[in-house]
């Protein structure tokens, strides 16, 4: 039996019922989009130990990863004099091909990175080179925590040994904290993806530097990030203490 007036009483309290849930639901999403708005955006540093270790390749690579995991990724290269303003960085997760200066500091933006990334290849002067770059960047900020990443790798085993090398050098004579950041394994589709001036994430999904980098910026999504407020890293003058020794660091 049909009851006319009891169904117009409940349609438009249903209806009601369902406005509201959506005004719920967009206040919410307007209120998400408003906090990423006011974010400064997230900062990442990607530096190289020498010039020739492949940290723009890095760079551009990770930010293809990040993009195609839903990132809203901007990349600002260094070496070519790029600047960004505030309103661009803001809600967005910010790539910077990093350049050092004489004294191995970082620029004044790249030194409000909430994560530095230095990134070596597998062989004895590179490694070296990182140290040295890793400390002097400790010295230059009083950074206690950076992240390593092995490029060009031969397999993960030997860039494990690499990552965990360093992070015992670096804990027993800095007391700074190196936490691996992966590694990128060597790979022909890498040269072929630059003669087709793409990514090796873009050109080439499946290949093993494409899985890699995928890995690689999934992992960076979980990294933690200073806290809205929170102060950049001092930039405290470069010190005698960084011509010290180096420690030798042995490839098992």
């Amino acid at each position: 039996m049909v009851r006319p007036y009891r169904l117009s009483r409940t349609w438009p309290r249903r209806k009601l019922e369902e406005a509201t849930v959506r005004k719920v639901v967009t206040d919410q999403a307007d209120g998400l989009r408003r906090l990423m708005a006011s974010s400064p955006g997230r900062l990442v540093a990607v530096v190289g130990s020498g010039p020739a270790v492949g940290v723009t390749s890095v760079t551009l690579n990770l930010a293809a990863a990040l993009v195609q995991q839903g990132q809203d990724v901007l990349l600002l290269d260094e070496r070519s004099g790029a600047q960004s303003t505030q309103a661009q960085r803001e809600g967005r997760l910010v790539l910077i091909d990093a350049v050092l200066d004489k004294e191995g500091a970082l620029s004044p933006l790249a030194a409000q990175a909430d994560n530095v990334l230095v990134v070596l290849q597998p062989n004895a002067a590179s490694i070296t080179a990182s140290y040295a770059c890793i400390k002097r960047l400790h010295y230059a900020h009083a950074l206690q925590r950076l992240r390593v990443l092995v490029n060009y790798a031969t397999d993960a085993a030997e860039a494990q040994r690499i990552l965990a090398n360093l992070a015992h050098t670096g804990s027993r004579y800095l007391a700074l904290a190196l936490e691996p950041a992966g590694c990128v394994r060597a790979d022909p589709r890498l040269a072929q993806a630059r003669r087709l001036n793409l990514t090796v994430v873009e050109a080439f999904q499946t290949s093993p530097a494409a899985m890699d980098f995928r890995q690689i910026a999934s992992d960076l999504l979980q990294w933690p990030w200073r806290p809205p407020g929170g102060r950049a890293p001092s930039l405290l003058p470069f010190v005698a203490a960084s011509h010290e020794a180096s420690p030798v660091l042995e490839m098992h």
